[in-house]
C-alpha cells in the first residue's frame, strides 16, 4: 500500500516511515511539509493512503482533504493531531478521514489504524471483483446512490456469491442485516418478537427459512472450494460468515471423506455479513 505523509514538523514523516514501512508491503511514496507542495505530488503519484497534520500553515489540513477529495475520490486520509478540539474533530470527519492519530506518535496506534484503513481499501477492491463476477458491475464513484440501496446491493453480491439469491430465506437476510446495521446491534439482541411481530413459534420457522439458505450457501462454498482453494473470495467468506473450519468438513463430506458436514450458526453468519459490509 502507498502512502503520503503531509506535517509540517519534519521529525513526523520520519517517525511514521519508520513504522509503516516495517510491514514489508507498505512504502512510503512521499512527503511534504505545506498543503501546496503535497498536492503537485500527490496528483502525480500513485497513492492509497495519505497522512495529514490537522494545523499546517496557509491552507489546513481540513482543507487540504477537502481539496484532494475532489481531485482524487479513491484516496483514504488519516489525520495525525494533538489537538483535543472535539469541533475541529468533528469537521475533519465530515471532510472524509478515516481515523485520527495523536500526537506525539504511538508505535501500536500508527500501526492499527493504517491496518484498518489497509483492510477497508482490500475489502472495497474485493466487492468490486465480486460484483463484476455476478454481473452487477463495479460501483462508480460517480454514481450516485442511495446508502441504504448501496448497503442492499453489496448484501446481494455476497448472497449471489453463495448462489443462494433464490432462497426462500434470502430475503429474510437482507432484511435482518439491514436491521443490524440501522439498529447497531449484533444478531443475538434484536427483538425479533417486537419487530416482526410473531409469536415464539413464528420465529422459530423464520430461522429454519434463514437456516436452509444459509446451509446451501455453505455447501456452494464448499463446492467453491474443492475447485479452487485458494480463492481469496472463498477463503475470506469461509472465515467471515461460517468459520473455515466447517466449510473444509462440508467439503469433506461432499467427498464422502467424513459423514457430516460442515455446520452453520446463525449469529456467526450475520454478524460476519455485517462486517463485510
Amino acid at each position: 500500500m502507498n502512502f503520503y505523509i503531509v506535517d509540517d514538523d519534519p521529525s513526523i514523516p520520519m517517525i511514521l516511515r519508520q513504522i509503516i514501512e516495517q510491514n514489508m508491503d507498505n512504502t512510503v511514496v512521499g512527503s511534504a511539509n505545506n498543503a501546496k507542495s503535497a498536492i503537485k505530488d500527490i496528483m502525480l503519484t500513485d497513492v492509497n493512503i495519505v497522512l495529514v497534520d490537522l494545523l499546517m500553515p496557509e491552507i489546513s489540513g481540513i482543507e487540504l482533504i477537502k481539496t484532494l477529495k475532489q481531485l482524487k475520490p479513491a484516496l483514504k486520509f488519516i489525520m495525525i493531531s494533538q489537538v483535543r478540539d472535539s469541533d475541529l474533530r468533528a469537521q475533519a470527519y465530515e471532510a472524509g478521514i478515516e481515523f485520527f492519530i495523536d500526537k506525539p506518535i504511538n508505535l501500536v496506534e500508527v500501526k492499527t489504524v493504517t491496518e484498518k484503513v489497509i483492510q477497508s481499501i482490500q475489502m472495497a477492491g474485493k466487492l468490486k471483483h465480486i460484483q463484476s463476477l455476478v454481473g452487477a458491475g463495479p460501483a462508480t464513484e460517480e454514481r450516485p446512490v442511495d446508502q441504504q440501496q448501496s448497503k442492499k446491493e453489496q448484501v446481494l453480491a455476497i448472497l449471489r456469491y453463495l448462489g443462494i439469491t433464490s432462497e426462500a430465506g434470502s430475503s429474510d437476510i437482507i432484511a435482518i442485516n439491514q436491521i443490524m446495521l440501522d439498529q447497531k446491534v449484533n444478531f443475538r439482541d434484536i427483538d425479533f418478537n417486537s419487530i416482526y411481530h410473531i409469536d415464539d413459534h413464528e420465529k422459530k420457522i423464520l430461522f429454519q427459512r434463514i437456516r436452509r439458505a444459509i446451509k446451501t450457501g455453505l455447501t456452494n462454498l464448499a463446492n467453491i472450494s474443492l475447485d479452487d482453494m485458494g480463492d481469496e473470495i472463498m477463503i475470506e467468506y469461509a472465515n467471515t460468515l461460517y468459520g473455515y473450519k466447517n466449510v473444509r468438513n462440508e467439503s469433506l463430506y461432499l467427498q464422502g471423506k467424513r459423514s457430516s458436514g460442515g455446520k452453520t450458526s446463525l449469529q456467526h453468519f450475520f454478524d460476519g455479513l455485517v462486517q463485510e459490509m
